[in-house]
């Protein structure tokens, strides 16, 4: 399996390190840090989509505008998945199955660019998006990117929906999907959004977790537990629940900290994270993802 790293919805909001943690400057970097897997039997597959291309060449009304001011949102069509595809040779067919973390409008925004992919999503966001009771939900579930439903394989991640507790390095109840090997994994990590799941994927180097949206910065996970200010408080507006995201970060953390746990776990929305994962999957040696801020240094386009 070979993996892609890709930032398909890069932000420069305001606020510097307070927002990042490592900008020396008044702009911040805020990445959208999606997945492209070749796999030898079943195509490609996306584990989030970014903006899509409609998103790009006609936010509004799309897209939340008080959002995309906010995050500063750089809608650059060359910065979607379709595109970035075809760069790499491929054709938007060539994609059969795409993994969502969540349905959030940076996360989802590319599933109207590939009608015929199969979408992977667990059941309790798929349930709660659809009926988006809130103007959070309103803002954040925007239906206008999804295209036909009709393609959508919920998997029911919920204790007690499903009889066992399959766990993924101490994660409860991980599971498969139909059609996708073993080798990629949706793991519950509720919170964020009611149904949100990272994305377990086995490559050539071992296992990554791509954590989605659990936690929006390094020191979270990796360090004191303590975001900049700035995207933490943004983190907490956007949560749906969050003691159940506390929760689930904690249990990222108590795994992390266990000596057998050989895994390479990030976030979406952390530059630095970014770039050390897209050197670790294209290179023998990784840029480790300090505290500190380690590869920051490294431009992040």
């Amino acid at each position: 399996m070979k993996i892609h790293h890709f930032d398909l919805g890069p932000c420069r909001p305001l606020g510097g390190r307070l927002m990042d943690g490592v900008s020396p400057g008044l702009v911040a970097r805020i990445t959208c840090h999606c997945l492209l897997l070749e796999t030898p039997a079943q195509g490609l597959v996306l584990v989030d989509t970014g903006f899509g291309l409609r998103d790009t060449l006609r936010p509004t009304p799309r897209l939340p505008g008080w959002n995309l001011a906010l995050l500063r949102a750089r809608m650059d069509p060359e910065h979607t998945a379709i595109r970035r595809l075809k760069k790499l040779g491929f054709a938007p067919s060539d994609v059969r199955h795409i993994v969502l973390t969540h349905l959030d409008f940076d996360h989802a925004g590319g599933l109207v660019d590939f009608p015929h992919a199969t979408v992977h999503l667990t059941a309790a966001e798929a349930e709660a998006a659809t009926d988006r009771r809130s103007l959070l939900d309103r803002a954040r579930w925007r239906p206008v990117q999804w295209g036909d439903t009709g393609r959508w394989q919920p998997v029911e991640t919920r204790l007690g929906r499903r009889g066992g507790g399959e766990t993924f390095f101490g994660l409860r109840n991980v599971r498969e999907m139909q059609g996708l090997p073993p080798e990629i994994l949706l793991v519950p990590l509720p919170g964020h959004t009611p149904g949100h799941a990272g994305v377990a994927v086995k490559g050539p180097r071992g296992w990554m977790l791509h954590a989605g949206d659990t936690y929006f910065n390094r020191d979270e996970a990796h360090g004191d537990g303590r975001p900049p200010p700035l995207v933490g408080a943004y983190e907490r507006f956007m949560a749906d629940d969050v003691t159940a995201q506390r929760e689930s970060l904690a249990r990222l953390r108590q795994m992390l900290r266990q000596p057998v746990a050989d895994i390479a776990v990030f976030c979406t929305h952390d530059p630095v994270e970014f770039v050390a994962m897209s050197a670790w999957s294209e290179s023998d040696y990784a840029p480790p993802i300090a505290a500190d801020g380690g590869a920051a240094a490294v431009e992040v386009s």
